[in-house]
């Protein structure tokens, strides 16, 4: 198949695909990419339910729809398609980061912590994961822990902001006020919105 010129094109070529085999699951998922980058979130969804009773081992297709279901502020759905991804391909990190995160929206520490362990296991580059497991950790207090994966994630990505801003929150905690400042100052910098209240605790202990 050539390569399509834009969304219109690449969207055209999905349906002549689904005409020609409409047993393809893979099909179906492409198309629902389509809509997707059109914020057609109604006909992704169809296409994706499709594309699963085609092939119900299409694990970013259960991703795919727990993200409509995030659109839509439903965590529950959210949750029960990341687990039905999760079910399908057992070593998804994906699927194990989103229900982490969601579980983490809920306050559900040790569920989320579980479950972006699994993600960071079995993607050692996963850095939202990274990130959203720090941020889990100091949530529980757990500050060593959160460290870790704070750095991590900016191993993978020197200038990313969110992990630069937990940094200097865990190592306020800690005492370590030198390098709080030099996290904070550098989350700043990178355009991160840190919390008034983390920036005068760090103001404090400026020299």
């Amino acid at each position: 198949m050539p390569k399509a010129k834009n969304v219109e094109e690449y969207i055209k070529q999905q349906r002549q695909a689904i005409s020609a085999n409409p047993e393809c699951g893979t099909s179906h998922y492409n198309l629902a990419v389509g809509l997707l980058g059109q914020q057609k979130y109604d006909e992704a969804e169809r296409e994706l339910v499709e594309a699963i009773e085609c092939s119900p081992s299409l694990a970013e297709a259960y991703v795919l729809l727990g993200g409509i279901c995030l659109q839509r502020d439903d965590l529950d759905g959210c949750l029960r398609y990341n687990k039905a991804a999760v079910k399908a391909r057992p070593g998804f990190s994906e699927g194990f980061g989103n229900i982490g995160f969601v579980e983490l929206q809920r306050g559900n520490l040790d569920e989320a912590i579980k479950n972006l362990k699994r993600a960071t296991h079995f993607n050692f580059r996963y850095l939202q994961g990274f990130a959203n497991l720090a941020n889990a950790y100091l949530m529980k207090g757990m500050i060593d822990d959160s460290i870790e994966n704070s750095l991590k994630a900016l191993e993978l990505d020197q200038n990313f902001a969110v992990s630069h801003n937990n940094l200097a929150i865990a190592y306020i905690e800690k005492g370590e006020y030198a390098k709080a400042i030099e996290h904070c100052d550098k989350a700043v910098a990178l355009g991160y919105e840190v919390a008034p209240e983390i920036i005068k605790e760090i103001d404090k202990h400026r020299k």
